[in-house]
């Protein structure tokens, strides 16, 4: 077994036996049986219940990560007297807290989607929550990684991920609207749709409500999306820069930890 897997597989194990990820887990299972309990249709509940992945899994992911990653200080500092490869040490760290995190997400939303989205309208839609989950996982833990290997105060670091959060689930969509109000009268749909890419949380949105015969919840950038790629087009559009958003934090963090001097 690799010195990666090794690594990744202690930091499961480690985080395996935390409170908050068991905690994590069973907000996300209690929230959808509520959901499916006392919604009307399946359809109901699902909408409801991306809603709340798309504000809860990136606070967590980011938060919960900065914390470990700023903990773990110590540990990253008795393997790198050992002969591991800084790489190595970061994938093992990156890969054991991702899978943790995505993990207790995806089986918190699965369990009960199993039990209740059983319809033939449904299983796609809760496949495709499940598997934002995961990306939105990915994306956030980078973030993470980026912000507690460039930030050294643990406390900055923690407030810059809340701040990152805030603007990214909250501030940016009420940018996009003010900007769409104020600049009307001007071919905008351009830079709308930049914006849209700039922000992984709309991507997952616009990505989740595809699965929806509702346009009217696509809002401004997402009925911008859709008229000018079409659905199926825009999907695939959205698709590649979300895993794009997946990928390059993970690798701004690697880059941060091989140059960091511990």
């Amino acid at each position: 077994m690799s010195a990666t897997l090794r690594i990744a597989r202690f930091g499961m194990r480690d985080l395996a036996r935390s409170r908050w990820l068991g905690a994590y887990a069973g907000l996300f299972a209690f929230g959808a049986w509520v959901l499916f309990r006392f919604s009307d249709t399946e359809q109901k509940a699902l909408l409801s219940l991306v809603n709340v992945a798309l504000f809860v899994v990136p606070l967590a992911s980011i938060v919960f990560g900065s914390i470990y990653l700023y903990a773990s200080r110590e540990f990253v500092e008795l393997m790198l007297a050992q002969p591991v490869a800084r790489k190595q040490l970061f994938a093992g760290l990156y890969l054991g807290l991702v899978a943790s995190m995505a993990g207790a997400g995806a089986i918190g939303l699965g369990v009960p989607l199993l039990f209740f989205a059983r319809s033939a309208q449904s299983i796609g839609p809760s496949l495709s929550l499940i598997g934002m989950t995961i990306a939105l996982s990915c994306t956030f833990t980078g973030l993470a990684a980026i912000i507690a290997y460039r930030v050294e105060d643990r406390v900055r670091g923690l407030a810059l991920a809340l701040g990152a959060w805030l603007v990214l689930a909250i501030v940016w969509d009420a940018l996009v609207l003010l900007l769409a109000t104020q600049f009307a009268a001007y071919p905008i749909e351009r830079g709308m749709l930049a914006m849209m890419v700039a922000n992984p949380i709309d991507l997952a949105r616009l990505l989740l409500l595809f699965q929806f015969d509702v346009a009217a919840l696509l809002g401004y950038t997402g009925a911008v999306f859709e008229r000018f790629l079409g659905a199926g087009t825009g999907s695939v559009v959205a698709a590649a820069a979300l895993i794009a958003w997946a990928v390059i934090p993970a690798a701004i963090g690697r880059r941060l930890f091989q140059i960091k001097d511990f």
